[in-house]
Order: structure tokens, then C-alpha cells, then sequence
């Protein structure tokens, strides 16, 4: 009974920390810099950076649970080519859901939803995390990992329509001459880029006071 209430809150910070992991120490877009190919695309409106996002998040989540549940039972030499069969058939399951209740954001977006299989993000946390640990980690890790990659596009795509079309989610707020290049492909590139540099700053001047304390 001692070792029960011993181990429930060592599992209970293992998880936070997974989660606080892939949203800020291992975030895909701002630290890793994988996966840009939707930061770019779809982050001109901000429902189209949520709702891609979202499908992300849910994806990660399903395929480390599912390589974690196998993983005992898939052999090391066709572990990638099984890994990519996990991918394509959740992203299918993600493409078919949006196609049929989300159509309007579907018609925008449906061939980056598409493109999820080529991840690499999706795919190194499949190899690297689920394929070596136990189901409830895995998902918490794909959970961290997703709200990561969730929470970059929504701040990219949220700066890039408020600027580029001075609204938010199709509504008007800004009646100023926007900036039309943050709507284009360059834009995209430089709120990437200039949003990147912010929280690395922001993370290296945590650390450095962190460290000071210690």
C-alpha cells in the first residue's frame, strides 16, 4: 500500500513533465523546426491553423497509443514501414471526419490534412518515445507533442490573419490597411521565423534564471 501512494504522484509529475516537454522544451515548430510545411500553408487564417492543429494533436496521440499497444509484436526491421501504416491509416481516419464535418475549412485545407503522413514529427516520436515505453506514457508524450504543435500554429496563424487581414477567425477587428504580406507564403516565413526567435529568448533567459537560483 506505502509503494502505491509512493509511485501515483512520481507517475503524476512524469506526465506533466511529457506534456510540458512537447508544448515548450521539444515543441515541433519553435525548438525542433520540423514540420514547417503547415506553419507555412495553412497559418494565414486562424481557423485553418487551429483546426490543423487539432488534427496533429488527435493523429500524435492515436499513433503513439497504438505503436506503444504493439509494440512488442512489431519487428525491428519493419518497424518504419508498420510505423507509416499507423500514420496513414489515423491521418485517414482525421481526413474523413474533417470531409465530412468541417467541409468548409476541408475545401481550404483537405490536401495539407492529406500530408500529415510525412510528418516527421509524428513519425520520430513513434521511433523514438512510443515504440519504447508503455501506453500511458506514449500518450501523454503524443498528447504533449500534439498541444505543442497546436499551440504554434494558433499563435502563428492568430498573428498572420490579424495582420495580414486585420480579423480573427473570418471576423473583421482591425479596419486598418493590413500588412498583405503576412497572408502570403513570405510572411509566413517571417512570423515563423521572428516567433521562433521570441521563445527561444524567452526559454534561454527562464533557464538562465533558473540556474541562478540553483
Amino acid at each position: 500500500m506505502s509503494e502505491e501512494v509512493i509511485k501515483l504522484p512520481q507517475e503524476k509529475i512524469r506526465y506533466r513533465d511529457l506534456i510540458i516537454n512537447g508544448i515548450v522544451s521539444e515543441n515541433t515548430i519553435f525548438k525542433l523546426a520540423i514540420s514547417l510545411c503547415p506553419a507555412i500553408a495553412v497559418t494565414n487564417s486562424l481557423r485553418n491553423g487551429f483546426l490543423m492543429g487539432i488534427a496533429v494533436l488527435f493523429v500524435q496521440t492515436m499513433v503513439n497509443i497504438t505503436v506503444a499497444a504493439f509494440r512488442r509484436f512489431i519487428h525491428p526491421r519493419i518497424r518504419l514501414p508498420i510505423f507509416m501504416l499507423i500514420i496513414s491509416g489515423w491521418v485517414s481516419v482525421t481526413d474523413m471526419t474533417m470531409a465530412a464535418f468541417a467541409r468548409e475549412a476541408y475545401k481550404q485545407m483537405g490536401l495539407y490534412i492529406q500530408l500529415i503522413v510525412a510528418f516527421a514529427s509524428i513519425l520520430a516520436r513513434a521511433e523514438m518515445f512510443a515504440s519504447k515505453n508503455k501506453i500511458a506514457p506514449s500518450m501523454f508524450d503524443g498528447i504533449g507533442m500534439g498541444l505543442g504543435f497546436l499551440f504554434a500554429l494558433t499563435v502563428i496563424s492568430f498573428f498572420r490573419e490579424l495582420l495580414g487581414r486585420g480579423s480573427l477567425w473570418g471576423l473583421q477587428i482591425v479596419n486598418t490597411k493590413p500588412l498583405l504580406i503576412m497572408i502570403l507564403p513570405a510572411g509566413g516565413f517571417l512570423a515563423v521565423g521572428i516567433l521562433m526567435a521570441f521563445f527561444n529568448w524567452i526559454d534561454a533567459r527562464y533557464l538562465k534564471r533558473a540556474s541562478s537560483h540553483h
